[in-house]
């Protein structure tokens, strides 16, 4: 019987140029943030034990009171703390549980900013400096599918999988913090997972997954297409001609003939050619806009629908076209190169 020979589709071409992509920056990808996360709750693990430390210590020489009475049962007793709490301290706790799990799941996010931005830096250069550009354009690959499959790594994949790693570090924050409270006489239900909004945190940070794919688009693709042009040091290039740019406009003042400030094209320009892969600046930009934040929680700021109003900011599809812009000169780059 004779084997009959069945064409990839495109889509599935993609769909294994970005396994390659996957499997090839792992450790980016993957590790980094999970690393991040699990170094976050060791670093909370251990500054809660030197404040329950602090507590027990300062209970025990009479330094500790709490309405007048001294607190000396093991320490601290949560229960006590928290027996006759209004609702509006409730709430106020609440909060406060809020931005306490934002700030301990916020590690996986500084990483993605780093590694989004120099994978980008490194994801068409590399393979042009040590010359294995020529093995993968004898491949039947496309040079708009490889460009396109590292558009989608840096934009979707890696923000998914820092995504996945900040929930899972926030759950685990919320497990140590709900032990901590079950062995001081709280419960950890009525004190932790009550007041806390940790689903509505979690479904607002997998709706800024397209949000930060929109928004980091021009500065990938500014990255990428440095990566593409650059013979040498694509960091260099990449940072400084944005950069030198800002200077020349602020030592001319030459915005000042379009009726705006220097300001402005640091903001717009520089800013969202370099600072674009930093997940929630689009938050900044946005709150920046509004003047004041009348958002009295990080849940209200972080919500669903607050994060979606940002695909109503003008930047946020002009800087999107120039992204994409910058990508099809990457691509005709791509396939013209063929050794540095």
């Amino acid at each position: 019987m004779n084997a009959v020979n069945h064409p990839v589709s495109p889509a599935g071409t993609l769909r294994w140029l970005l396994k390659r992509e996957y499997w090839e920056n792992r450790g980016g990808f993957l590790y980094a943030p999970v690393i991040a996360g699990i170094v976050s709750l060791l670093m909370s693990g251990v500054g809660i034990a030197f404040g329950l430390f602090a507590l027990h210590r300062a209970a025990r020489d009479g330094g500790l009171h709490i309405d007048g009475e001294d607190v000396n049962i093991n320490g601290l007793d949560l229960g006590l703390l928290t027996r006759d709490i209004s609702a509006h301290d409730m709430a106020d706790l609440g909060k406060g549980l809020d931005l306490t799990l934002m700030l301990s799941s916020s590690w996986p996010f500084v990483v993605l900013a780093f590694v989004v931005f120099f994978y980008c830096l490194g994801a068409l250069y590399d393979d042009r400096r040590d010359r294995s550009i020529l093995f993968w354009k004898s491949l039947p690959l496309s040079d708009t599918q490889t460009v396109l499959s590292k558009v989608l790594s840096a934009l979707i994949v890696a923000p998914l999988v820092a995504t996945l790693a900040a929930i899972a570090t926030m759950f685990g924050f919320m497990v140590i913090i709900s032990i901590v409270a079950a062995t001081h006489g709280g419960d950890a239900m009525r004190l932790i997972w009550g007041p806390a909004s940790p689903l509505t945190l979690t479904a607002g940070l997998l709706a800024a997954i397209p949000v930060y794919a929109l928004w980091a688009l021009p500065t990938a693709g500014w990255l990428l297409l440095c990566s593409a042009w650059a013979k040498s040091k694509p960091f260099l290039w990449a940072v400084m001609l944005p950069l030198f740019a800002g200077i020349i406009v602020s030592t001319t003042k030459a915005m000042h003939l379009f009726d705006l400030t220097t300001g402005w094209f640091w903001q717009h320009i520089v800013g969202r050619l370099l600072l674009g892969t930093v997940p929630g600046m689009d938050l900044l930009y946005r709150e920046g806009m509004r003047g004041a934040n009348d958002l009295d929680s990080i849940t209200a700021l972080l919500s669903p629908a607050q994060q979606l109003k940002t695909l109503a900011m003008p930047d946020v599809w002009i800087g999107a076209v120039f992204g994409v812009v910058f990508i099809v000169l990457a691509i005709f780059l791509r396939k013209r190169a063929g050794e540095i």
